[in-house]
């Protein structure tokens, strides 16, 4: 066990755990934000991503002992009350469905359109190409970024 100190969600968390903890294991069981998800545990269906300094990060795969000082934000960080323009478009085009990938999916178009504020079709694509939807609502998770691009 050792201790790491975190800033998730712009709060300072200390944990002692094995250092080759994955994050989102530390995110559920130790700071109690349970938004991210559980899918496949290998990096493969896009439910657990979070953002690692703005970028969409796989926490699953992620040891806690490589994340340093970098800033993680979780799908509750994304906005206190819901008004980021990614989930106000969610809401917005009726998205989800089961709703278990969500928070991957949104937390991945938010990193998307962090680094481009207006994404075309192919940018799209390809951003949240491995973000798994069981139940299809691709064509609305589009729209959806569209929209938030829009409005960002």
């Amino acid at each position: 066990m050792a201790q790491f100190t975190l800033i998730i969600n712009e709060e300072t968390h200390q944990v002692d755990v094995a250092p080759n903890t994955p994050i989102l294991w530390v995110l559920r069981d130790h700071a109690g934000l349970v938004g991210t998800k559980y899918g496949c545990g290998v990096g493969q269906c896009g439910a657990c991503t979070i953002h690692l300094d703005e970028v969409a990060t796989r926490s699953c795969l992620l040891p806690i002992s490589s994340v340093g000082d970098r800033k993680i934000t979780t799908i509750e960080g994304l906005s206190e009350d819901g008004t980021h323009p990614i989930q106000k478009a969610w809401i917005e085009h009726d998205v989800a469905q089961c709703g278990y990938c969500q928070s991957g999916q949104m937390m991945n178009a938010a990193s998307l359109l962090n680094q481009k504020s207006a994404p075309n079709d192919s940018d799209i694509d390809e951003a949240m190409n491995g973000n798994i939807c069981r139940c299809g609502t691709y064509v609305r998770i589009k729209a959806a970024i569209k929209t938030a691009a829009k409005e960002a």
